[in-house]
């Protein structure tokens, strides 16, 4: 394995070059116009030139994870849960906090800088090297999902839990083709210009993860949604079940669990990962041949009947998995000398409305600030709304950067327009029209304006509106996501 720390830095350098968010989504709108999308066969492709055949990729057993909001803690608990339950497995997620390898954890952990300059390199070399004209590379995403496809053969994980990047149907992981069990999170107004402005167009969008031959679960859902889903699950003939409530599940102890986050939002992702989990486990006992290698993963019991689906009884290893998991930049709390910072990446309007009575409830400090910023064509108004109702002190609108020169070798380099970033921050600012409001180039500098504003008195931050926000300030106050 390559071992200097430079070769991960001119690992990071070289896919900082693939970025190209806004091409990717003029991909995908050009779908919505009526122009074919070629995600899924560009993804196919690219895999082809690493060596990984469709078939190939069939060998790999997936969970696959889409939804709008919580499909990060839902995919992290279950991990978590078939982990403990001695399973070596694989986590593809997105987007990162601090460093890129984030993205891809083997066995609950971090790739190291190693093991990601190993692979990277690996790859981008078979890709480099067989270009069909200059600039036939795979973009920033599907890169990573290229790569993370070929650590996962390469390492022989049991399992790979797959966390969708943007929608579904036409998301680069859907080349996916023989999955054993899918998971919809609730769903709501998410990614509007890409996916489509009404809730049946973005559950449309998701429910394209169901294949013929998987189990599919998901939350309970605002009905118009949950029509589209079941419509979808009908047409593919795939089994479309709704989790229980938390509520519903029995312990190996009287009183109960402890979460590590104790919303009802969290508990509703939990339920969901342990029936994807017990799924997956379940298919993998009873399935015939191993499910692996063929679609018979749905009639696994005695004359092709389907062995009970559900799971309330949880034993120990489940319970364990559940509540050793840790998933930062979600309700997450920092404490420093000057301000307890209450972070959650929110980007939607319910789940702003979750966070900001999560902060309420949780902030005991006074003064109370609020550090903002929200990407792409998210609706500010919206957004903002429900955090105007908390009476902050002191508001600041950031770039969401931890600092204002960064380098191109930097984890969170972005090539998005510094101007572009100001004005969608002076937007912000005005929406939220009051006193005491800043609008700031990076998150250091709202910082110290923070520490020596309220100096001597304790207060309470909230930060939120962008999980890109949430890691530039994880950057500063705890860059090795030891909290």
């Amino acid at each position: 394995m390559v071992s200097t720390k430079n070769s991960y830095e001119d690992a990071v350098g070289k896919l900082n070059k693939l970025q190209s968010n806004k091409s990717t989504i003029e991909q995908i709108r050009k779908e919505k116009a009526g122009h074919k999308c070629t995600n899924v066969e560009d993804m196919e492709y690219y895999l082809k030139r690493t060596g990984v055949s469709l078939s190939k990729l069939d060998e790999m057993s997936v969970i696959h994870v889409a939804g709008t909001k919580g499909k990060g803690s839902t995919s992290a608990m279950c991990e978590s849960i078939l982990r403990y339950h001695g399973f070596r497995t694989g986590f593809y997620s997105s987007p990162h906090l601090v460093a890129v390898r984030e993205r891809i954890r083997l066995d609950g952990k971090v790739v190291s800088e190693e093991q990601f300059a190993h692979y990277f390199h690996e790859v981008y070399g078979k890709l480099d090297s067989s270009k069909a004209f200059e600039g036939d590379m795979p973009k920033y995403f599907a890169f990573l999902t290229v790569m993370a496809f070929n650590v996962f053969l390469e390492e022989k994980v049991d399992v790979a839990i797959v966390e969708v990047g943007i929608g579904g149907i036409v998301d680069y992981t859907n080349v996916l083709r023989k999955v054993p069990v899918v998971g919809i999170t609730a769903l709501g107004l998410d990614h509007t210009s890409i996916l489509g402005t009404t809730l049946p167009e973005i559950a449309a969008a998701k429910a394209g993860v169901m294949k013929r031959g998987c189990e599919a679960y998901t939350v309970q859902q605002p009905q118009e949604a949950m029509d589209v889903l079941k419509s979808y699950a009908d047409y593919v003939k795939c089994p479309l079940t709704v989790v229980p409530e938390y509520t519903h599940y029995k312990f190996p102890l009287t009183n109960g669990i402890s979460l590590p986050i104790n919303l009802e939002a969290y508990q509703t992702n939990a339920s969901l990962a342990v029936q994807l989990s017990h799924a997956w486990m379940r298919i993998r006992k009873h399935g015939r041949n191993g499910f692996k290698n063929g679609l018979n993963g749905l009639k696994n019991g005695v004359n092709g009947t389907v062995l009970k689906k559900i799971v309330t009884e949880l034993n120990e290893e489940t319970v364990k998995g559940l509540t050793s998991c840790k998933w930062p930049g979600r309700y997450q709390i920092v404490e420093t000398q000057y301000a307890t910072f209450y972070l959650d990446g929110a980007h939607t309007k319910e789940s702003v409305e979750i966070c900001a009575e999560w902060f309420k409830d949780r902030s005991r400090h006074r003064p109370k600030a609020l550090i903002f910023s929200a990407t792409g064509d998210r609706n500010g108004k919206v957004l903002l709304k429900p955090l105007k109702e908390i009476g902050f002190d002191r508001a600041f609108f950031v770039i969401p950067t931890a600092n204002k020169k960064i380098s191109q070798n930097s984890d969170n380099f972005s090539l998005v327009e510094q101007d572009e970033l100001i004005q969608r921050c002076q937007r912000h600012a005005e929406i939220w029209s009051g006193d005491h409001t800043s609008v700031m180039e990076c998150v250091a500098d709202a910082l110290l304006t923070i520490e020596k504003e309220f100096q001597g008195e304790k207060s309470s931050i909230l930060v939120t509106g962008s999980l890109h926000l949430v890691g530039a300030v994880l950057s500063i106050l705890d860059p090795n996501l030891s909290s």
